[in-house]
């Protein structure tokens, strides 16, 4: 009896352990982001709802020099997207909408619209553009913004294939507005986030003063600019809310179960229905995923990055964002890896070096899917916009992206046989066709 005691505590204590150390790489791991990359915001992991890492890094107002905090709101960008796709399920569910009713059915003036289904619009293949860059900066009024969407092209034939859309959520959040005749922003608070508990999660506008939400910062070559005007009344459903790490934790685990949405619908929205792996809100599975099950979505616009990642399996939950453009996809990645078990490589200053270019010669060529140009003596990645820069002999970082590298390997002959490429510190190789 003593000894299988001692082997039970031997196990938990193992256990721990292990989980203590896990804990300790990934702050390791955003400290370095923060203070070699410049991180600011906010992280949130939980693995079965114990929490791995909770922490807030840089300043949510740089004018004043405040903090964020754990507590901090932040835009979510096209996070927003799965509560559009939420609410729309949740009028399918009601009997209000159907999946196959046509875009013609709320707005019989748009374009090709009998062409066009919900299911089309919720999974990005509808052929309905990009769009908003430049309309999310004006200061048109909705009817305004509706008239100038209608007048861009289709990308292709709706249904035909599939194609990221704004412009589809923007519909979807007007289709929400008109079949339950409450503003959009209303029916998400009743229906979702105040079913789900999330207190700091809320649509934005141009009038309401919100406590504890950060500004938003944009890089530029000359250092962070105040992020420019955005149009609340306009840049909505496929973007618009904000929330914290803490509320989306709420988010994540409601998801599990069926408060929000019932099983069926919770199976719809996580099915992956083309060649892009769209669920509803959701991407199903991406190529990112790293070998294990994942449900997710990431979120930038002018100076906002947002990521949340649900690994179902595994009961891992990553949210990261920033709001001074830091990559929190990247990072979301290369914290994802570290819970996985795998060597992540800490950030650190990469520095130009002067080199031997006669070498080059030897790079060049394709490694899997990877084509590694040269060009006046400089080696290119993909194509002649990303130059490699020398840090040593053999190793190159991106002009566009120092936290990206490549590694050429030779064998015993001294021929490059494969590369080592470096992503958020996650290294994948590549080996050379032959």
């Amino acid at each position: 009896m003593k000894q299988i005691l001692v082997l039970i505590l031997t196990f938990i204590s193992s256990v721990g352990y292990s989980q203590k150390d896990l804990k300790s790489k990934l702050e390791n791991y955003m400290n370095a982001q923060a203070t070699i990359n410049g991180f600011s915001g906010t992280v949130l992991i939980t693995k079965n709802d114990a929490v791995l890492l909770k922490k807030s890094y840089g300043l949510a107002d740089y004018e004043w020099n405040i903090k964020n905090t754990i507590d901090t709101k932040f835009q979510l960008a096209s996070v927003t997207k799965q509560f559009t796709a939420t609410a729309i399920l949740q009028l399918v569910e009601k009997g209000r909408l159907s999946l196959t009713d046509p875009l013609s059915k709320f707005f019989p003036d748009y374009p090709k619209a009998d062409s066009v289904t919900i299911h089309m619009l919720l999974s990005h293949s509808s052929g309905l553009a990009l769009g908003f860059k430049e309309l999310a900066t004006s200061t048109m009024n909705s009817d305004s913004a509706y008239a100038e969407i209608k007048k861009m092209p289709y990308e292709f034939s709706p249904g035909s294939k599939s194609a990221y859309s704004n412009i589809g959520y923007y519909l979807l959040a007007r289709i929400i507005t008109k079949v339950s005749g409450e503003k959009y922003e209303d029916f998400l608070r009743k229906n979702i986030f105040e079913k789900v508990g999330m207190k700091n999660t809320g649509v934005s506008n141009n009038d309401s003063i919100i406590l504890k939400k950060a500004k938003v910062y944009a890089k530029t070559e000359n250092g962070f600019i105040q992020n420019p005007y955005i149009n609340w009344r306009i840049n909505v459903g496929h973007d618009g809310v904000y929330s914290t790490v803490e509320d989306l934790a709420l988010w994540n685990k409601a998801l599990y179960g069926t408060t929000i949405l019932s099983t069926e619908m919770k199976k719809l929205m996580f099915t992956s229905h083309n060649d892009q792996n769209w669920g509803y809100g959701f991407v199903i599975n991406p190529f990112y995923n790293q070998g294990h099950q994942l449900v997710a979505h990431d979120g930038g616009f002018f100076g906002t990055m947002s990521s949340l990642n649900r690994y179902t399996d595994d009961h891992l939950f990553i949210t990261v964002l920033s709001n001074n453009e830091s990559p929190s996809y990247l990072i979301a990645y290369g914290l994802a890896a570290i819970c996985f078990g795998k060597n992540v490589e800490l950030p650190y200053k990469h520095k130009q070096i002067a080199t031997d270019t006669t070498f080059y010669s030897k790079y060049i060529g394709n490694y899997e899917d990877v084509k590694i140009l040269q060009k006046n003596n400089k080696l290119y990645y993909r194509d002649f916009e990303i130059e490699l820069l020398p840090e040593s002999k053999t190793k190159f970082f991106r002009s566009d992206d120092n936290d990206r590298t490549i590694e050429f390997i030779p064998n015993k002959e001294g021929e490059i046989v494969k590369v080592l490429i470096s992503k958020a510190g996650v290294v994948e190789t590549k080996n050379k066709n032959r």
